[in-house]
């Protein structure tokens, strides 16, 4: 099992980890380690994998791949594979992470938004740095709802509101059908303590993301353009400055 450093520590960028498993290419030119401990955010939830590099006896390596099987997180890297047993520092490239910090928390701001004026699910959604996709239950998306959504997902940023993050029981999580507001409860059963994201007085979710430390560090917020995926979700396509 490794543990996730940045659950509890979003702002953590460097760390040591001992290498407690190696899985070699088939022409043995890198692979990938499992570590006992990282800070490197594993995809998924939509956000895609911290960017940064492992330093092995003094060399250090691209991390090109991070991806959670179970409990393990598996680190891709080039070149020779250490030893298990190998100890080693890991350091996240902080721009990138903290412009994904910024992506999450506006889909959350996002999504507390919509959930509190329109009551309808999340149906899917996906992020890269700045920019993000949300699908929703609408059919079909209210007249100017563009126009509203972003002047008020920019008011909420505007307020600086404070997001914390909190660890409850999932027996007590679980109870509080507003902290799972996807369409589908995909947090495993084997997690029995559940993180949640609170933008303070907006938005109170389930989360395993990472995450600015209030809405003023968003940036502005501007809706792309939205699309009609079918009957009953619609998309919304957005970015950050």
């Amino acid at each position: 099992m490794t543990e996730q450093l940045y659950l509890a520590d979003q702002e953590m960028r460097t760390f040591t980890a001992t290498v407690t498993g190696v899985e070699a290419t088939e022409d043995g030119d890198g692979g990938r380690i499992l570590l006992d401990q990282t800070a490197f955010y594993a995809t998924g939830g939509g956000q895609p994998h911290d960017h940064g590099t492992l330093t092995i006896d003094g060399v250090a390596h691209e991390v090109t791949n991070v991806r959670k099987e179970g409990a393990d997180i598996w680190h891709s890297i080039d070149g020779p594979l250490p030893a298990v047993g190998t100890e080693l520092t890991g350091e996240v490239d902080w721009d990138r992470r903290h412009r994904l910090m910024r992506t999450h928390s506006a889909m959350h701001v996002l999504g507390g938004v919509i959930w509190n004026e329109y009551r309808v699910l999340s149906t899917g959604n996906n992020m890269e740095p700045l920019k993000g996709r949300i699908d929703y239950e609408f059919d079909p998306l209210p007249e100017g709802f563009a126009e509203k959504i972003e002047a008020a997902v920019n008011a909420e940023i505007a307020a600086d509101r404070p997001i914390e993050v909190t660890f409850l029981p999932r027996e007590t999580a679980v109870e509080d059908e507003d902290l799972i507001r996807t369409k589908v409860n995909m947090i495993p059963e084997a997690v029995k303590e559940i993180r949640v994201v609170d933008i303070v007085g907006l938005d109170k979710q389930a989360d395993g993301g990472t995450h600015v430390g209030s809405t003023g560090q968003i940036g502005t917020f501007r809706v792309v353009k939205t699309e009609s995926k079918g009957k009953g979700n619609k998309r919304i396509r957005w970015e950050l400055t």
